[in-house]
């Protein structure tokens, strides 16, 4: 699949004030750039596919465990989830909670599945 310059495939819709494209996930972390890979779905969606090295907090329970991410609040954070729009919703969540820089992975992990990583299964 063929991504554009935002890390997408060309014309994919995306909100470029809170949404990093995979492509340029991907560029981050080949880079070894500080990053945290932050999964948001739920325990049935992550036993089914993941992303290595990222971490597990479901959307639900991100309110009560806030503070598992207190050592990331100076880095950079990727949300993702199965198609972008529960990461989207974390994301501005942790950035009024003051997370500065805190992005969505648009597309999902469907999206890398299908764009960086087809070991990953699509579900």
């Amino acid at each position: 699949m063929q991504l554009d310059d935002r890390g997408m495939p060309d014309g994919w819709p995306m909100h470029e004030t809170i949404e990093l494209g995979p492509g340029k996930v991907k560029q981050l972390l080949d880079a070894n750039e500080d990053i945290t890979l932050l999964d948001c779905r739920l325990l049935k969606e992550k036993d089914i596919a993941a992303i290595d090295g990222s971490l597990f907090i479901p959307m639900q329970e991100l309110a009560d465990r806030l503070e598992e991410l207190d050592d990331h609040l100076d880095r950079k954070v990727v949300v993702f989830c199965h198609a972008g729009m529960r990461s989207m919703k974390v994301a501005m969540f942790l950035r009024e909670r003051g997370f500065e820089d805190v992005w969505s992975m648009a597309g999902g992990i469907d999206l890398w599945s299908q764009a960086i990583d087809e070991t990953v299964p699509r579900y």
